[in-house]
């Protein structure tokens, strides 16, 4: 039952996109801390995006103009390695890539008519991140553990504004080279293994990175500076019980204060927007799913996810808001072996996408926007 429990609270990251913020990949999650004995694995998550709308022209009173997909897919890799060095201490590992964006706005169409966005085509976002999490666990007993350690994260960043609703700002680009921080992450657990339950309260840390940062307007370099960025802080309640023989329930609540991340190129601050390139709201993400053994080696879950949404209008580079998903999954076990798979779909938020000229405005209307995500885990006890 323990085990079946353990496998089907991983799925929470393993085939789930995260979406949050239009940037974030991955739930940071440390459930591998709570496997049994030493435990080694490996996952992939495939992730197909498909996020469109309409321009809308403030001028006109009118929207004609089909954006197109500008979500490009993506794959997130991870890795975990967990020690047992005595019955009460257990440290890990963690490998993982949980920020991370490639976006681009196709540009007008000269052969169509509604093809191609004149408002915001050319506008482009490439996020890339890598984080490694080194964990210690001390259990004072077999209910009470607590659990802390540190996370450096490499990032770095490209952003170019383009198409009529830029105005002025229209060439703009901001290159953000690597850069790599320190954070932290504590909190505490309780357990009554009888029952398979486990309820656990971590505390993310945010993290300051400071960008080396090249500025252009078209292909002219107008400033050569540096960029604070911080990462949100994170507050996680994950819990999971089991409720009849071989059937659980398991879930988590999240809490990520994006309001602490914004992206401010200084060139861009002084002679652009002061608020930024990007400014978000902080968010509230939930997620209650079901597992249950079939056989001595197959179990299957089910998990809802509900993130509410936010304020109608969003940035053009994390053009969605508040999203509904659903994750099926199958966990097979062969003895020390353990393959997790499933299915995920998730569908994305209405939206209308703002630019800082015109804070009130919007100039792209963002709908029917979903993603389809496959994940695979293979996991080796020892």
């Amino acid at each position: 039952m323990k085990k079946t429990l353990i496998g089907a609270t991983a799925l929470l990251m393993t085939t789930a996109p995260v979406f949050a913020a239009g940037i974030e990949r991955s739930t940071q999650s440390i459930g591998i801390l709570f496997e049994e004995g030493n435990y080694v694995e490996t996952g992939l998550q495939v992730t197909n995006p498909d996020v469109s709308g309409t321009d809308i022209f403030p001028d006109l009173g009118g929207n004609y103009r089909k954006t197109g997909n500008i979500a490009d897919n993506f794959n997130v890799l991870t890795f975990g390695y967990k020690h047992q060095f005595s019955d009460q201490f257990s440290a890990a590992l963690i490998i993982e890539h949980p920020y991370g964006a490639d976006i681009e706005y196709p540009g007008v169409d000269m052969t169509s008519a509604t093809k191609g966005s004149a408002m915001l085509g050319g506008t482009h976002a490439t996020v890339e991140s890598a984080m490694i999490s080194v964990i210690g666990r001390y259990k004072f007993n077999e209910t009470w553990g607590v659990h802390a350690g540190m996370r450096a994260s490499k990032a770095s960043g490209d952003i170019r504004l383009s198409g009529g609703a830029y105005r002025g700002a229209s060439g703009y680009r901001a290159k953000l080279a690597d850069d790599t921080a320190v954070g932290w992450l504590a909190g505490a657990s309780w357990e009554r293994p009888d029952i398979a339950a486990r309820v656990a309260l971590t505390y993310y840390s945010d993290i300051d990175h400071e960008f080396d940062t090249q500025e252009f307007m078209g292909a002219v370099q107008v400033a050569d500076g540096t960029t604070d960025v911080t990462t949100p802080s994170m507050l996680a309640l994950d819990f999971q019980t089991g409720v009849a023989q071989d059937t659980l329930i398991f879930g988590q609540i999240r809490r990520t204060y994006w309001s602490d991340f914004t992206v401010t190129p200084p060139f861009f601050e002084v002679n652009i927007n002061p608020n930024g390139l990007v400014s978000l709201e902080d968010t509230n993400t939930f997620t209650l799913g079901v597992g249950r053994k079939f056989t001595e080696n197959w179990s299957g879950t089910v998990a809802f996810t509900y993130e509410p949404t936010g304020k109608e209008l969003v940035s053009p580079l994390a053009p969605t808001n508040g999203r509904k998903g659903i994750t099926v999954a199958g966990i097979y076990t062969m003895d020390k072996w353990k393959f997790t798979g499933g299915i995920n779909y998730t569908k994305l938020g209405d939206a209308k996408a703002e630019v800082g000229d015109d804070p009130d405005t919007a100039v792209a209307d963002m709908e029917d926007n979903d993603a389809i995500s496959l994940g695979l885990r293979v996991g080796y006890r020892f």
